[in-house]
């Protein structure tokens, strides 16, 4: 079923400080907005004052400009006075049934390297058959839902001690959700953050040798202790191209590749046996 999130009321006065918030988080002028949106940068002056009010099309033209994710599009258009245009549908909604099966597809279809599938927060969607054996030895508590893959990734009782570039990976993970939180502002990522930085420094021992030197510093592996030995992988991330739903423009796809030819072995060979 087609539904919004319920909001509260507000002023349409607010839109403009948070019109402003954004320019400042995208770390543009006046001026450069103004010309982004061709309008006068007395006019975004103006709106973010309150002493112009922007009509619906002027919202949602600044919020492209400033790449606004469509959730907080929806509060922007609130905060002006108008209703929310972007819906929030389950996945499990039949309207997306399409986008379900594509998320399916590139699943199955990735095997048998690993591949999962997170919401804006990194919680665990979905999962190939062969994310299953690389958790082997986890929490339990960890694995009960909502699971978040990042917490996973860094927490003690994660797949952390099996990091043999743990402190390597730590420094990605926690680099990469900090420009998050620096472009959505969102409160639980800047929350998971915090927790993911109070957990305690991992000791690679001479282990640290193995780092990102070995893919000309470009790339960030990952390389696990397994049954199978130590396996290594580089990751993709995928999107959506042009969503108009707030929940496929959060959904992500990580996609992990053999970063060598014992991994990329290994991994047929498992699902051989």
């Amino acid at each position: 079923m087609l539904c919004y999130r319920r909001h509260m009321a507000t002023p349409a006065s607010s839109v403009g400080p948070l019109l402003r918030e954004w320019r400042q988080r995208r770390r543009l002028s006046q001026l450069a907005l103004a010309c982004e949106a061709e309008v006068s940068s007395r006019h975004v002056s103006f709106l973010e004052t309150g002493r112009a009010q922007p009509s619906r099309e002027m919202v949602l033209l600044l919020a492209e400009r400033l790449e606004v994710p469509l959730r907080d599009r929806n509060t922007l258009l609130v905060a002006a006075g108008f209703a929310p245009v972007f819906a929030e549908r389950p996945l499990a909604d039949p309207a997306l049934d399409v986008a379900r099966k594509a998320v399916d597809l590139v699943l199955k279809g990735h095997e048998p390297y690993p591949a999962l599938a997170i919401d804006r927060h990194w919680t665990l969607v979905a999962a190939n058959r062969a994310v299953a054996p690389l958790l082997a030895g986890i929490a339990p508590k960890l694995l009960q839902p909502p699971v978040n893959v990042l917490r996973l990734s860094l927490h003690p009782g994660g797949i952390a001690p099996r990091i043999v570039n743990a402190s390597e990976w730590r420094t990605h993970i926690v680099e990469r959700l900090r420009r998050q939180v620096a472009v959505t502002a969102d409160a639980t990522l800047t929350g998971l953050l915090e927790e993911l930085r109070g957990y305690p420094l991992p000791d690679d021992g001479v282990l640290r040798q193995e780092s990102s030197s070995d893919f000309g510093g470009v790339l960030v592996p990952l390389r696990l202790r397994t049954e199978a030995g130590v396996l290594s992988f580089v990751s993709t991330t995928t999107i959506f191209g042009t969503p108009v739903d707030i929940t496929l423009s959060e959904l992500a796809i990580e996609s992990f590749f053999p970063a060598d030819a014992a991994t990329a072995a290994a991994l047929h060979a498992a699902v051989q046996d």
